[in-house]
């Protein structure tokens, strides 16, 4: 069962860089470019006005996402039951409407346990395609369904446990002991992290193939976002890591 929460076309809007349509004059008093609010194509026709072009895109976006989160959310439920019968595969999709975000999505759980897939709509505006919307949706999915989130609560807690020890043992302070419990839990909460990416890539891949989408095209979102490289504690694995996976997975399906 799927819910869709705050998606409309004038948020989606809001996702896309302002264009300044004006000029000044010398006065420094701002007037409209010639034409700038005019339509230039007739009525009922896609508008080639910056502020028309916007709200195409944006209506392009909505529909895209309504259509994709129509056809994954079902695969990925079934998944989700195939893969973890025992967890709650009743996503929520929401949609992140805060301005000023770069490109995001996530996966989280309600109050009530239920699994929720954030995206804002900065991610919506910037994704190609269907597919790579897909892929996104799907690895999101994916996190819920291998038990990421719980997984690294829990390695996030040992990390805290461990290294808050280690330093009440040397005679730390109180200060330091919390330093060291709150460093110990971003150690342990990295410390599987990338693994848990390429595990969600490998079946996000397989959803977004049986969802009747292109999972190699949809990775091409990788080649447009920065590399976060191989850094100690990076909490993301290498992009062309990422595209390996996908294809070997796709290759096998």
């Amino acid at each position: 069962m799927r819910w869709i929460a705050i998606l409309t076309v004038t948020l989606l809007s809001a996702a896309c860089a302002p264009i300044d349509v004006s000029t000044t004059t010398g006065g420094g008093t701002a007037r409209p470019s010639p034409g700038g609010d005019v339509p230039t194509t007739r009525p009922g026709g896609e508008l080639l006005t910056e502020d028309g072009q916007l709200k195409g895109r944006a209506e392009r976006a909505a529909r895209t996402f309504v259509q994709v989160t129509n056809t994954v959310e079902p695969v990925a439920e079934s998944e989700c039951r195939r893969v973890a019968p025992n967890a709650n595969c009743n996503f929520i999709i929401v949609v992140d409407d805060r301005p000023g975000q770069l490109p995001n999505a996530f996966q989280t759980v309600d109050r009530a346990g239920r699994p929720v897939l954030a995206f804002n709509l900065a991610l919506i505006a910037t994704v190609e395609n269907a597919d790579e919307l897909a892929f996104v949706m799907g690895h999101e999915a994916s996190h819920h369904i291998l038990g990421h989130l719980q997984r690294t609560q829990q390695n996030a807690a040992v990390g805290a446990v461990v290294f808050s020890g280690l330093a009440a043992m040397t005679g730390a302070s109180a200060e330091a002991v919390r330093s060291a419990e709150e460093f110990g839990a971003t150690v342990g909460a990295r410390s599987y992290s990338k693994d848990f990416e390429l595990e969600a890539d490998q079946l996000g891949t397989v959803i977004t193939s049986r969802a009747g989408f292109n999972p190699i095209r949809g990775a091409e979102f990788f080649t447009r976002i920065p590399d976060p490289g191989n850094r100690f504690l990076g909490s993301h694995p290498p992009n062309a890591a990422r595209i390996d996976v996908v294809r070997r997975t796709a290759a096998r399906l």
